[in-house]
């Protein structure tokens, strides 16, 4: 009724566009700073890899993080809603087939994920947080749940079946699927695209990789100190023989993504 067709309008407003294109800017900055943390460490300038959580510690270090904290806070935010729109108003016309809804509850896992981030980002405007949770403390509080043995498991392969899934839209360059290609090729850009598209995804499938596979070790000893997150995993590359080397070549993957995000706030049919 009168009540669909208004949800639609709202779906379907320029609104939503301005939004997902904030959003992926926010995105985009996010991944470069964490290249940036990285790439520092692998040329020996000091610091520590980290992840965005840990980002946004340094930021609010700064003088200048209340205000960058806050931008990231609100593109996040803006990510978030462009993600629910999708979701819930089904912006992108998938129906509501089995595909359909497989497709829109990944797009609501993708909202709550970075409102999640917004929430912390925000949690930082008021100056520096002690140390968060580790992936070893949280991955020993889900144990304790029924099935959490399971479902860190579960997690575990997730996030590997997400990191292979990253491999293969690097190799078969599926990550151009829902860019504007006349709009790339009228600025002359497309080389861009790809490199910053194939390193991102490679970065990514490396990073998500590992991260689940040492929740699947966790799961299978049962013992929560096997798990890993993000800061964690390039740790454990920059550790390894050519350590330097690898970190900085998943860093500069990294930066590669948060470019592939910026040019997607650009050339994204959104």
């Amino acid at each position: 009724g009168a009540t669909a067709r208004t949800l639609q309008r709202v779906g379907d407003s320029e609104w939503v566009e301005r939004l997902g294109r904030i959003g992926l800017v926010a995105k985009g900055v996010s991944f470069a700073i964490v290249g940036v943390l990285a790439l520092l460490v692998a040329f020996g300038a000091g610091g520590a890899a980290t992840d965005r959580p840990g980002a946004f510690r340094l930021l609010s270090e700064q003088s200048y993080g209340f205000a960058a904290l806050l931008a990231i806070a609100l593109g996040f935010g803006a990510y978030a809603l462009w993600r629910f729109a999708q979701a819930f108003l089904d912006r992108d016309d998938e129906g509501n087939d089995l595909e359909g809804w497989a497709k829109r509850a990944g797009c609501l896992v993708k909202g709550l994920f970075y409102g999640g981030l917004s929430l912390l980002a925000i949690s930082f405007l008021t100056g520096p947080r002690g140390e968060s949770e580790s992936e070893r403390e949280r991955t020993a509080q889900v144990f304790e749940w029924p099935l959490g043995r399971w479902l860190i498991g579960a997690l575990g392969v997730a996030l590997v079946a997400y990191g292979l899934w990253n491999g293969y839209r690097s190799i078969s360059g599926k990550f151009r699927k829902h860019l504007e290609e006349g709009k790339i090729h009228r600025e002359n850009v497309s080389p861009l695209v790809n490199v910053a598209g194939f390193l991102g995804h490679a970065a990514r499938m490396v990073l998500f990789g590992m991260v689940g596979a040492f929740l699947i070790r966790a799961a299978y000893q049962y013992d929560p100190k096997e798990a890993i997150g993000l800061d964690e995993a390039l740790a454990k590359l920059a550790h390894q023989p050519g350590g330097p080397i690898w970190l900085g070549a998943c860093a500069a993957g990294l930066f590669a993504y948060g470019a592939f995000s910026v040019l997607q706030a650009r050339y994204r049919d959104i």
